[in-house]
């Protein structure tokens, strides 16, 4: 029998083909799981990060500080030092910042057509942090009617609330846009009167907003004189669930938006599970590179007189390294295209299911997971290629 038939059958047969098959199913199953890990991390970030799931309003976060029994009865540690503004717009997570202006003033607004009169207030931002794009958003001194931004939430508690408790009736957002209530605004003595009208609601900025122009004009003829701390400001992130962010408002009891923050604690939970299954996947593989280098060394303990005898005779040990290796190298191939075509088929099916509900990723697998596979499978052929060497110039 010929001598490379003789190692066929010791591969193929026995306690080899035992050590043979545990060895390329864990390898197997080691690439599937480092390459699932990968696909995980990468659909996570492209859900965050890509253009195709921008979420306008989880960019931008209203933050204030959490008012506690300490505060109560002291406004002032509940505005943000200078110190605190420097370091919280310096922070890495920061993409814009700006502090929101209050109104120096009281407002009153008189809404007869909606059937209330109430103290009110003001808030003012740039206007590249607003979400409503009004060609009516704009004010000048001398100008009568007032153009206001109120939440998307006020009109459903007017609606479902008020109205509804008073036996009033309830309103559209295009009729509330037609309105014109009445704006007084005084400090002391000194009141003017105006008209106001809602050019929009914010789904951004919980909070009653005028142009900035009008807040400048009416703090300066109207306020007290006395500049007040901001006790809240606004800023623009990319990652609005990022842990590190959390972690900021957490440790300088800030609050924010809830809602919008929420993710963070989910985003640590799969960065968690994908670095546990990327270790697991990453041990049998070590698991799988083991078991190869002892099956290739009793293949080669068995044959040991053959190999002697047939180096003995002029055969070239590279060409016995070459013949060994040929034995595993179409095996691995196999085993990563495998291995591959598993992780397409389960992304092009998330793909599907993400769709569905206005999340969406890649239907195939990314160039990560390519390049991946070509690792595993180098760094498999090295092993493999040393273990043959080694063991072959020790017969």
């Amino acid at each position: 029998m010929p001598f490379y038939q003789i190692l066929k059958k010791i591969i193929r047969t026995g306690v080899g083909k035992g050590r043979f098959w545990m060895a390329a199913i864990g390898l197997g199953i080691a690439m599937l799981l480092i390459l699932v890990a990968l696909q995980v991390h990468r659909n996570f970030n492209e859900l965050l990060y890509s253009k195709k799931n921008e979420n306008e309003r989880a960019d931008f976060l209203v933050i204030n500080k959490r008012v506690t029994n300490a505060m109560m009865g002291n406004p002032a540690l509940t505005t943000f030092t200078p110190q605190e503004i420097k370091d919280l717009s310096s922070q890495a997570f920061v993409d814009g910042f700006h502090e929101i202006t209050a109104a120096e003033f009281n407002v009153k607004l008189v809404a007869d057509q909606l059937g209330f009169t109430t103290e009110m207030f003001f808030e003012a931002v740039p206007d590249s942090f607003i979400d409503v794009k009004s060609a009516d958003w704009k004010w000048q001194a001398g100008q009568q009617e007032v153009p206001v931004i109120v939440p998307s939430n006020f009109l459903n508690m007017f609606n479902f609330g008020f109205a509804l408790g008073n036996n009033i009736p309830q309103f559209s957002e295009e009729t509330v846009k037609s309105l014109s209530p009445g704006v007084v605004i005084s400090q002391g003595l000194r009141t003017a009167s105006f008209r106001g009208r809602i050019v929009g609601f914010s789904d951004r900025i919980s909070t009653v907003l005028v142009p900035m122009s009008f807040m400048e004009w009416a703090n300066s003829v109207y306020g007290t004189g006395v500049t007040k701390a901001p006790s809240r400001v606004i800023v623009k992130t990319k990652d609005p669930s990022d842990p590190v962010l959390a972690a900021y408002l957490q440790d300088h009891g800030y609050a924010t938006d809830e809602e919008k923050t929420r993710y963070s604690k989910v985003r640590v939970i799969v960065q968690t599970i994908v670095s546990i299954v990327g270790f697991f996947g990453i041990v049998l593989l070590m698991f799988a590179l083991l078991v190869f280098s002892m099956f290739i060394q009793l293949v080669i303990a068995s044959c040991k007189k053959e190999i002697r005898l047939l180096i003995t005779l002029g055969t070239a040990p590279r060409q016995l390294q070459r013949y060994l290796l040929k034995q595993f190298v179409p095996l691995y191939v196999v085993i990563g295209l495998l291995a591959l075509a598993v992780v397409a088929g389960l992304q092009w099916w998330a793909s599907g299911l993400l769709a569905k509900h206005k999340m969406y990723v890649s239907a195939l697998p990314g160039l990560t997971a390519l390049i991946a596979t070509a690792v595993v499978l180098l760094l498999v052929y090295i092993v493999n290629l040393r273990a043959v060497r080694k063991h072959i110039a020790d017969v």
